[in-house]
């Protein structure tokens, strides 16, 4: 056996001890993506290899809590891609604004800032009160973050930057108040947003979703389980409702790509249609 298989294979046996200990499964992650995150958190620990992990994963908590939250490191900003949010407030929000009531699915959420954004931009267009958002993630660490909606204030510049380039009605700070360096959001923009865990890998159905948010999730997942997941939205959207990925995600070659139709192709803005 060659070096890359016996990574492959210590890898493979510390998912294994994963899944059979907490039920969280990562098999069908992109392996590169998982085994470079594994190394580097047994080096962290000072451990030779990450078959070391498998002790720590087995007999303690708090270090799988850690190992959890490094496994899940989120990607995210507030009006992350602004003329995405433009597109969605111009193309997509006239169409759930024919529904009597909204709800939204934020699949792999992470902390919660995309959340906010697209809160914002239902309370400036008067949606807020008629809306849900259910905002979901692997990570506990993560939703905690989410709910509190505390974030460094020194990102609070480009935030704003990114809100006033997505087309930004009101200003950006009226919707926080900073707080020791810290910029805490308004409490009506929690109002209609549940945060709750959600393992897109293992867990079903948001049933009757009128629109799905999955930005920048499905390039961690192999093709095996972007197909699982993407039948997961299809199933859980109504007729008519609006699912959206990521710049590098696409429906092409999945199972389901044929009962959607592009409403923006550029932003991956997809409508179900059977």
């Amino acid at each position: 056996m060659d070096e890359v298989e016996q990574e492959a294979l210590e890898v493979g046996l510390v998912l294994e001890a994963i899944l059979r200990r907490w039920g969280y499964d990562f098999r069908d992650y992109v392996r590169v993506s998982v085994q470079r995150r594994l190394s580097a958190l047994a080096l962290a620990k000072g451990l030779e290899s990450v078959l070391d992990l498998i002790p720590l994963i087995v007999r303690d908590e708090a270090f799988f809590a850690q190992l959890l939250a490094h496994m899940t490191v989120p990607v995210t900003e507030m009006f992350r891609d602004p003329a995405f949010f433009k597109a969605f407030r111009d193309e997509v929000l006239p169409l759930l604004r024919t529904y009597p009531f909204v709800k939204i699915w934020h699949a792999g959420c992470a902390t919660g800032e995309e959340v906010y954004s697209m809160s914002v931009l239902l309370a400036q267009e008067g949606m807020a009160e008629r809306a849900m958002i259910y905002a979901t993630d692997l990570s506990e660490e993560a939703l905690e973050k989410g709910r509190q909606g505390i974030y460094p204030l020194a990102k609070m510049k480009e935030y704003t930057r990114n809100y006033q380039h997505s087309g930004g009605l009101e200003p950006f700070s009226s919707y926080y108040r900073a707080s020791y360096g810290s910029a805490i959001m308004d409490q009506s923009l929690k109002r209609n947003v549940v945060f709750a865990s959600h393992n897109l890998a293992m867990d079903g159905v948001f049933s009757e979703m009128h629109c799905i948010v999955c930005r920048n999730v499905l390039i961690y997942f192999n093709k095996e389980l972007q197909q699982r997941v993407l039948r997961l939205f299809h199933e859980s959207l109504v007729r008519g409702g609006i699912l959206v990925l990521g710049s590098k995600e696409s429906l092409r070659f999945s199972d389901v790509a044929e009962q959607f139709t592009a409403v923006n192709a550029k932003w991956r803005i997809f409508r179900k249609t059977s």
